[in-house]
């Protein structure tokens, strides 16, 4: 078993069709793709990006979904310039006004930002998740043969999960610790806001308040292959059916989030 963004395993599956690896469990029901700006700068809303540069890592995960986001929110894409920068110097580029926005993770780059002097409310983090993509975030991964012969370690491993994740969100600041026993370099102030930022943007969403911890709404997985075909062209379209197998996930009862 593993943890991947669901969308990279879309394709690896459309460029793989005999290894059948699934998903089985929803982490961050929203991804965390975001183009992050500055308010000073010009930049709190989508349609303000005509007229800017930016700064966008050529491999970065989020620039990946700039063609569906420029689609979504109706930008005009030759009226931005993109620059390929570094994912290094990416917020110190943004810090320092040499570009306008930047792709990136919207709790990292906000974060970083932030430790580059840019005050708070100087920010803006358009989430892509809030402004018309219906991409869905990392998942766990099974392999297929060790899922058929046991599918009852596979349940377990998820009803772990869930309770870890129920625990987490009910004390962030007490999962942080664990961080803090394994990273010796880790600051307990910053990683706490990361955690807190990722449980309310990307992981506790309406959604899974909704239908619980780890599950997918197949037709909101269906409009996102769409989204994607805008990036990837796509030998041929899956089944959602195919990419998510909710058979493992405990109870809906017991994934709930109080």
């Amino acid at each position: 078993m593993g943890a991947a963004d669901s969308n990279s395993l879309i394709k690896f599956r459309d460029q793989n069709p005999d290894l059948d690896v699934k998903a089985v469990y929803m982490i961050s029901n929203a991804p965390p793709f975001a183009v992050v700006g500055r308010k000073s700068l010009g930049v709190s809303a989508p349609k303000d990006l005509e007229g800017k540069t930016l700064g966008a890592p050529a491999p970065d995960g989020a620039y990946a979904q700039w063609p569906a986001f420029v689609a979504a929110n109706g930008i005009d894409a030759a009226a931005v310039t993109i620059e390929n920068v570094g994912f290094p110097v990416r917020e110190p580029m943004l810090a320092q006004g040499k570009v306008d926005a930047i792709t990136g993770y919207s709790f990292s780059s906000f974060i970083n930002l932030k430790a580059n002097g840019v005050p708070e409310e100087d920010i803006s983090v358009l989430l892509m998740a809030d402004h018309g993509l219906d991409l869905y975030g990392n998942v766990i991964l099974v392999n297929p043969d060790f899922a058929a012969e046991n599918p009852e370690a596979v349940k377990g491993f998820l009803a772990a999960t869930v309770k870890g994740y129920q625990e987490t969100f009910a004390d962030p600041a007490a999962a942080v610790q664990y961080v803090l026993a394994y990273n010796d370099v880790a600051r307990e102030a910053v990683e706490l806001e990361r955690l807190e930022m990722a449980i309310a943007q990307n992981m506790l969403t309406d959604e899974v308040r909704a239908n619980g911890l780890g599950a997918v709404d197949m037709e909101r997985l269906a409009r996102s292959l769409d989204q994607i075909a805008e990036t990837y062209a796509f030998t041929a379209v899956p089944d959602p059916a195919t990419i998510f197998d909710a058979s493992f996930l405990p109870p809906a009862d017991a994934r709930q989030v109080d």
